[in-house]
Order: structure tokens, then sequence, then C-alpha cells
């Protein structure tokens, strides 16, 4: 893929490196030519000064040819306002947007643009450990019998292999998050410190699981 990226912030120049190293080609955008500092010296894909919705800097950081566009600069105005000249002037096919503003981000949800609101996924995570009984499942199939919630687990799982986990709630380990990345699990993973589990639970046994997942495992550390 080709992606154009507006920001070369912290998220945008590490977007750009972890795309350079999985073989794709980067176009990216800032007002600030310190910014491409981030990028490391031996960054040698192509940069350019300037906004992210000016046609001139589009096109010498490659939107006519972009498979996906992202803007992660600092403002909501300049992002939403980017990554609509992209979808709605070039016809880019994947746009993202990171929006501050979570009533702003649901309205452009709306519009056929996904985008990251840093304040909402914070907040969300953080009542996900501290309420985690009044979520509402991140996922339910159309039957309603099957649902994804993320389970929080006792630190006395740590370094018990999930499958034991599964067997004591008879309910299957979708996938975790580890590191920030989603991985699926074999039957020798070992549950670390930091994981994000997420299950497949059956209609009115999530209490349960919960119940059991925040006690320390019967048969002890596997």
């Amino acid at each position: 893929m080709h992606v154009v990226i507006m920001g070369c912030g912290r998220v945008g120049s590490s977007l750009a490196r972890s795309l350079v190293e999985r073989g794709h080609t980067i176009g990216i955008i800032d007002q600030d030519p310190k910014a491409f500092r981030r990028l490391g010296p031996d960054f040698d894909e192509t940069t350019v000064r300037g906004v992210g919705f000016d046609r001139e800097v589009l096109a010498k950081a490659g939107i006519n040819r972009a498979d996906a566009f992202v803007s992660v600069s600092s403002g909501d105005n300049s992002n939403i306002i980017a990554a609509r000249v992209a979808r709605e002037n070039y016809g880019v096919p994947n746009v993202i947007a990171r929006i501050y503003d979570p009533q702003r981000a649901s309205v452009y949800e709306r519009l056929g643009i996904p985008t990251v609101a840093t304040v909402r996924w914070t907040a969300d995570r953080l009542l996900r450990h501290l309420l985690p009984e009044e979520q509402e499942p991140l996922w339910r199939d159309p039957t309603a019998t099957l649902s994804m919630v993320e389970i929080i687990c006792a630190e006395a799982w740590y370094g018990t292999a999930l499958s034991a986990l599964e067997q004591e709630t008879g309910h299957r380990v979708a996938y975790i998050t580890r590191f920030g990345r989603a991985t699926l699990p074999t039957p020798s993973t070992v549950l670390q410190d930091g994981d994000q589990v997420f299950m497949l639970v059956a209609d009115g046994d999530e209490g349960k699981i919960r119940e059991i997942a925040g006690a320390a495992p019967r048969g002890g550390a596997a």
C-alpha cells in the first residue's frame, strides 16, 4: 500500500515507521519540518512540509496513488477537513481521522469516516477496568445468545495458560491484546501482566465468568 499521513507527531511518526517496516510506502505531511526528525535518520520515504488539505502538498505526498489516508495532527478541524478532502476529492478508499472531541467523532463516523477519538478511547478503557460489570459487549451475535466481552483477570492468573481459564470458565478466549497488538491465543499461550483478554460468552454466563477470572485459579498456576 501507499499511505499518506498528515501529522508527524508521536502517533504519525510511529505509524509511518511501522508501515515502512511492513513493506509499505509512505508520504508524510507536517507543517513543522523539525517534526520529521522523529522518523529517524534512516527514513527515506517522502516527507512534505505543509497542511494535509492543500492540493499541491497532497500531490507531493502521493495522494493520487494512495490506498489509505490517515490524519493524526493535533487539530480536530485540520484532521477532519483533510480526511474529507482525501475521501471526497481523491476517492481514497481507506480514510481515518484522529478526533479529540468524542461528540465530533460520532458525527463523522456517521458520515462514513472512521475516527480514533483519543479521549473517548481512554475513558472507555478506564471504565472497563473500574466498572467491568456495567460495560456493553464489544460484539453480540444476531440471535443475542453469544457476546464478546473484555474480562479482567486477577493477578493470580498471570503465568497461567489461557487454556486453564477456558477450562475453568467453560468459554473460549477469542483473542488477547499484548503490547497494543491483538493476538490469537494458542493452547500454550500464558497470560502476562498487561494483557487484555476478550472472551466469547453465552448469554447469562458473563457474571460467572467474571467471578472466576477475578479470583485465583482453582488448580493453581499452570
